[in-house]
């Protein structure tokens, strides 16, 4: 599938100069057809991955949207959990301690993923607007179909990022993903800077709502996504 100038620029929520500036200095893949500039999905989803940048248009989703939906978002956040009042100079700390969490992970597993994540550039921020962004691991792992965490980190303060911004809204609201593979990260990546971008759980973070709330919230995207069952709905 190949996308015009004019849809990545709207993809990502930034200017065709912008994404121009990419393909010249970031070596955003592209083929130059007739005067006009193309782009392969699956080519611009790896370049934006390896960055930490999320579409607002959603077309780093999966085409085959089961793969994502095998797991749930609700016990993915049960495991890493939702923190408040979580200072920017104190993240590094919170992703470690989140990283102790991941549920079928060996602990030699959990000590590399942590050495990983501390490390300079080892954690990769991906802006979705509003004053949402993604932390990830800036390499990625393989753990298992069993594997995976994510957490909501509210933040006490802005956070300051290099990372290019879709907008100018300070960044208070993080959602840390740690997925069990490569093509999970970006099945995971895109479904959730999809329900941050639009939908009840943004609303309630930025409020912030209770506990409950927001894992009911959670819960019920897991029940309206793309190859869920009835039974998946209820597990």
């Amino acid at each position: 599938m190949y996308l015009n100038l004019i849809q990545i620029a709207e993809s990502f929520g930034v200017s065709e100069k912008v994404v121009e500036g990419w393909i010249r200095d970031e070596g955003l893949p592209h083929t130059p057809d007739r005067g006009r500039l193309l782009f392969d999905r699956a080519q611009v989803a790896s370049w934006a991955a390896t960055r930490g940048l999320a579409a607002h248009a959603g077309f780093l989703a999966p085409e085959t949207p089961h793969v994502t939906t095998s797991w749930r978002l609700e016990t993915l956040l049960r495991a890493g959990g939702i923190w408040r009042d979580v200072a920017p100079a104190g993240l590094a700390e919170a992703f470690r301690q989140i990283v102790t969490s991941v549920p079928g992970a060996t602990p030699p597993i959990r000590a590399l993923l942590a050495q990983r994540i501390l490390a300079p550039g080892g954690v990769v921020f991906a802006p979705v607007g509003g004053g949402f962004a993604l932390p990830h691991p800036g390499m990625r792992v393989t753990l298992g179909r069993d594997s995976g965490v994510v957490a909501i980190l509210l933040l006490r303060n802005a956070l300051i990022l290099d990372e290019p911004m879709p907008d100018k809204t300070p960044i208070t609201r993080l959602v840390f993903f740690i997925a069990p593979s490569p093509r999970a990260h970006l099945d995971l990546l895109g479904r959730l800077s999809r329900i941050l971008v639009r939908g009840p759980l943004r609303e309630l973070l930025i409020r912030p709502a209770t506990d409950v709330e927001i894992f009911r919230a959670v819960a019920s995207t897991d029940a309206t996504a793309p190859g869920a069952t009835g039974r998946e709905a209820k597990a």
